[in-house]
């Protein structure tokens, strides 16, 4: 019975609560807030406050345009021009490499080059003459002479020789004076002398022998001045290449009569 009496006043009392809420008045609900203008509206000027323009001193401004780094024009390059045409090459060189042609052009020019210096050097070891591998010959004197008849057995040194030095043709003397040496080396038996043979071939006969050193310096000298065409040789120029050759064969008489 006490269950049922609270169950009954549990009812009346959710009724009322109902009841109640129905009954309350509208203004207790919340009102919607109002919406915030926002229109921008334009601040009035500042009538108030004096604005004075102030200009930096003469000296300061002089002190700023002085520095580097206030001088706003078109700066140009501090290189020179040798570094500026060696940056051109090398971007040139670096653009060409970039395409496949040139990078075989690259190793293979490379190889040939190497090829190159390796026969030149084993030419130069095998003592060949160059210039005759290349078809190069001398020219002809613009002295009456012709070196293509001229037989070392049958040629007059002395007075071939005197002649060349009397009339200034210093570059004709050497040739006759180097002719001369290798006369003299031929009739001591040291080397053999034909007309078709280099004058490496005879510096490669002389062997070990202690003249080998001096003759090879001596056919350089007269290579220089006979293949170089040296016909503005001087007369102090001309007795320096004597000397050599003096020495030489006094060196050469020397060795043959301790033989």
């Amino acid at each position: 019975m006490v269950i049922i009496s609270l169950l009954i006043r549990l009812r009346r009392l959710s009724c009322l609560l109902v009841l109640l809420v129905a009954l309350t008045p509208a203004w207790s609900k919340p009102k919607p807030k109002p919406q915030a203008d926002l229109t921008v509206r334009p601040l009035p000027a500042d009538r108030t406050t004096i604005v004075s323009l102030r200009r930096p001193a003469e000296q300061q401004l002089r002190e700023f345009r002085a520095q580097r780094e206030f001088q706003y024009v078109e700066v140009k390059s501090e290189h020179s021009a040798w570094d500026l045409f060696w940056a051109r090459v090398w971007q040139w060189f670096s653009s060409l490499l970039a395409t496949r042609g040139g990078r075989i052009m690259w190793e293979y020019g490379i190889y040939a080059l190497l090829l190159i210096g390796f026969v030149f050097v084993v030419l130069k070891l095998m003592q060949v003459d160059i210039t005759r591998a290349f078809g190069r010959a001398p020219r002809r004197s613009s002295l009456a002479y012709d070196t293509t008849t001229e037989d070392i057995h049958t040629l007059d040194f002395s007075a071939l020789l005197a002649e060349a030095e009397a009339t200034g043709n210093y570059r004709l003397a050497v040739r006759l004076g180097y002719l001369q040496v290798l006369k003299q080396l031929t009739d001591q038996g040291l080397i053999q002398w034909q007309p078709e043979k280099t004058n490496h071939d005879y510096v490669h006969e002389l062997g070990a022998s202690s003249l080998r050193p001096p003759f090879r310096e001596l056919t350089q000298q007269f290579e220089y001045v006979w293949y170089g065409e040296q016909n503005d040789l001087s007369a102090a120029q001309y007795a320096l290449a004597r000397d050599a050759r003096v020495a030489f064969q006094r060196q050469l008489a020397s060795t043959r009569h301790a033989a």
